[in-house]
């Protein structure tokens, strides 16, 4: 067994501001995605995209947090937040849901690029490639705060969690920030010029696709030893809520695929 680091949640204390390792998190991954985003946009010949870059970042941002905070209060705890609908909008009490931030995401961006008539399954490749960076990350601060642990184990790898009771339990928290974070970033920045070659079988769109099977396969198999949310437990006593959306995520990644694969118009996006 492995001793669970004593990290304080908060990084640094300004008077009544506290900042906490978990917010610094998401704004690394800002940082990241912004400058990987921008890297591709200067090497790939997609140049509308230079003019909206800034404000479809704020865009997107704004969407990020927004579906994240919605997704948790209506996949996770509905009946709580329908009695105190004012603790809605308080994002820094906890509780934002990636699913519900994904929605957020693919709304939010495709609203924009339909009002600046950029092709959304372009903008949408380069952006997505990004975003295991900060889920990696988030998974960090999951794990600093001592949340979202797994579930009983006696493995050597194990911890005991200062909220999970006396057990040793899967740190998946670390699970998911490899296999969702490192992993799947390696995998998709490897594949992020395949949709610009000629006659390529990767249509524009196919990196977003694969995002979504990726992510919901990682996250459906990573539920396996991640302890249910106490508020929910197991819907039908066999599948967490993390894994029916992850399954809808996989569905959905699988079905566009297909659907871009059979749309396929020679992989040149619009507004070059």
């Amino acid at each position: 067994m492995l001793p669970f680091p004593s990290i304080d949640p908060v990084l640094l204390h300004l008077g009544p501001l506290k900042i906490r390792w978990y917010g610094l998190m998401y704004v690394l991954g800002f940082i990241a995605s912004y400058q990987l985003v921008k890297f591709q946009i200067k090497s790939l010949p997609f140049k509308p995209l230079q003019s909206h870059f800034e404000n479809l970042n704020i865009v997107l941002i704004l969407s990020l947090i927004f579906g994240g905070r919605l997704g948790y209060v209506v996949f996770y705890n509905l009946p709580y937040y329908l009695k105190h609908p004012m603790e809605i909008p308080a994002t820094w009490s906890g509780g934002m849901s990636f699913h519900g931030a994904t929605i957020g995401l693919i709304v939010g961006g495709l609203m924009f690029c339909r009002l600046k008539k950029l092709d959304f399954w372009t903008t949408a490749d380069i952006y997505v490639i990004t975003i295991p960076i900060g889920l990696g990350l988030g998974r960090i601060g999951n794990f600093i705060n001592g949340e979202l642990f797994g579930k009983p184990t006696d493995l050597p790898w194990a911890m005991v969690f200062p909220n999970g009771g006396a057990v040793a339990r899967h740190p998946s928290q670390l699970y998911e920030a490899f296999l969702e974070g490192l992993v799947l970033f390696l995998m998709l920045w490897s594949l992020r010029k395949k949709p610009w070659q000629s006659l390529s079988c990767w249509p524009h769109g196919s990196l977003l696709a694969l995002f979504l099977v990726g992510y919901g396969m990682v996250r459906i198999v990573v539920e396996l030893v991640r302890q249910p949310d106490p508020q929910i437990g197991m819907l039908f006593g066999m599948i967490s809520m993390g894994q029916l959306l992850s399954l809808f995520m996989l569905l959905s990644g699988l079905g566009l695929w297909l659907w871009r694969m059979r749309t396929n118009d020679g992989n040149q996006p619009l507004n070059t």
